[in-house]
């Protein structure tokens, strides 16, 4: 194994390590870990799936064209600048690996989806991170961190884990001030959550130098089928798809998405349920003394006062069954992020955070 080496970058990826799903010796935990839709998946995507299930033999198609055509019935977009993968954290990957690599620098922010940073690494790429402001994205930051080896430019809105974002025309202000060989990709995994945004998805349409990625993770309930998608400049998918895999993607995940995008009934309910209980929980925090930004996504970033108080609340509602995210990996060790399930998880978690602070621990 002496001569046997990974390359540069591999070996400075931390491990993901993602929301806990289980506590020792606890039956029905409360997850509010992983930004899951409390609901599940629509009816009609697990009735697709039921219908698809004896073709598991089958390939899958290669070129994803019907869900492609859904998405883009759905969000008024061409079909042919679409392309699908598994989650878009491939569509991230294929980004850096196509467009990024030694010698290369790839901007993400301060507090941003640690797939960026992971990615770029992989692709050989050095990621450069720059500051926010008060937990949200600065164009001017960004501006500054600019230089003539600046491939990519990562920018999540709405953001995880803070749930803050920018808006439509500061990112129109960073697409036209970037230097010429720079591609801004506009992370829009928690775009559905907030009412009337298209996730950049007009800036993308219009400009040479913008993607936008999006994901059925969260609010389509399909983070177990694995499923997102990017769009943006014909020349830039057309290069994206000569590196993706041709069955990237399940025959069963391909059908339930395309369901579950075409049930757009199913997806106004969670929509409207996630923006009532997310400004409850939110309420309901503030009156126990923690504090959060006003969020747009399917979470809620609490601040503690230290990092200490935060790791204890995390131990104590592991000890009454319930599971948030700590993120300190996101460089906000006073912090937890706490998902917004249903009501019924919601009343739960805040009446524990009450007695937390209250000293019961």
């Amino acid at each position: 194994m002496a001569g046997i080496a990974p390359q540069p970058g591999i070996m400075d990826i931390e491990l993901y390590v993602g929301g806990k799903s289980h506590l020792p010796g606890m039956a029905n935990v409360i997850k509010l870990s992983s930004n899951e839709n409390p609901f599940g998946p629509s009816q009609a995507a697990q009735e697709a799936v039921r219908r698809v299930v004896h073709e598991m033999h089958r390939y899958p198609s290669s070129d994803h064209a019907e869900l492609r055509q859904a998405i883009g019935e759905t969000w008024g977009l061409d079909p042919e600048r679409i392309i699908c993968g598994a989650g878009s954290d491939e569509v991230i990957a294929f980004l850096c690996q196509a467009y990024a690599g030694p010698g290369d620098e790839v901007i993400h922010t301060e507090h941003g989806f640690a797939m960026h940073r992971i990615s770029a690494l992989a692709a050989g790429a050095t990621p450069v991170e720059v500051a926010e402001q008060d937990r949200v994205v600065s164009v001017d930051n960004i501006l500054a961190g600019c230089t003539a080896r600046t491939k990519l430019v990562f920018v999540a809105n709405p953001a995880n884990p803070t749930g803050t974002m920018i808006g439509l025309a500061e990112l129109e202000r960073l697409a036209e001030s970037l230097p010429p060989q720079a591609l801004l990709v506009i992370d829009s995994a928690y775009a559905e959550y907030v009412e009337g945004y298209d996730g950049g998805a007009k800036l993308a349409t219009q400009r040479d130098n913008v993607v936008m990625t999006r994901t059925f993770s969260k609010l389509y309930g399909l983070g177990g089928m694995r499923v997102g998608w990017g769009y943006g400049p014909q020349a830039i998918i057309d290069v994206l798809q000569r590196v993706r895999g041709p069955f990237n993607i399940s025959g069963m995940a391909l059908t339930a998405a395309e369901a579950a995008i075409r049930d757009t009934a199913y997806v106004e309910k969670c929509r409207a349920e996630n923006a009532r209980m997310r400004a409850w929980l939110g309420e309901a925090l503030a009156e126990h003394g923690v504090s959060s930004d006003a969020s747009t996504a399917n979470f809620i970033l609490a601040r503690f006062a230290s990092q200490a108080e935060a790791e204890a609340c995390d131990i104590y509602l592991q000890g009454q069954g319930v599971l948030v995210r700590r993120t300190t990996g996101y460089k906000l060790p006073h912090a937890l992020r706490i998902t917004v399930g249903d009501e019924a998880s919601c009343r739960r978690v805040a009446h524990l955070i009450g007695l937390f602070k209250a000293g019961a621990r």
